[in-house]
């Protein structure tokens, strides 16, 4: 019953950064999901995989995972830096990059 405790990447369907500020606490699966016999779909009798804990900070969610003794694995984010545009420097003399047209 390990436990990952991340901070969810904003999905290529979005262009907000919705779901991305709170820290997750998901449980691994023990064992690989196998097909039903009756009807072929993909099942599981781990009913941990279930569970997802939602935490304002980092610090909250390893606390909880302490306190119950649950082992876990944190993985931190690295954020991309995010470059500084304005329009105006569309026009700036010292452009670095040529005109297109």
């Amino acid at each position: 019953m390990f436990a990952k405790i991340y901070r969810p990447s904003k999905t290529a369907m979005q262009s907000g950064r919705a779901k991305t500020k709170r820290w997750v606490l998901e449980f691994e699966p023990r064992h690989a999901k196998r097909p039903d016999p009756l009807m072929g779909w993909a099942s599981s009798t781990d009913m941990q995989r279930q569970v997802t804990l939602r935490f304002d900070t980092k610090d909250e969610a390893v606390e909880y995972a302490r306190r119950h003794g649950i082992p876990f694995r944190v993985r931190d984010v690295h954020e991309a830096p995010r470059p500084v545009k304005s329009y105006a420097s569309n026009f700036a003399y010292d452009r670095k990059e040529p005109w297109s047209h």
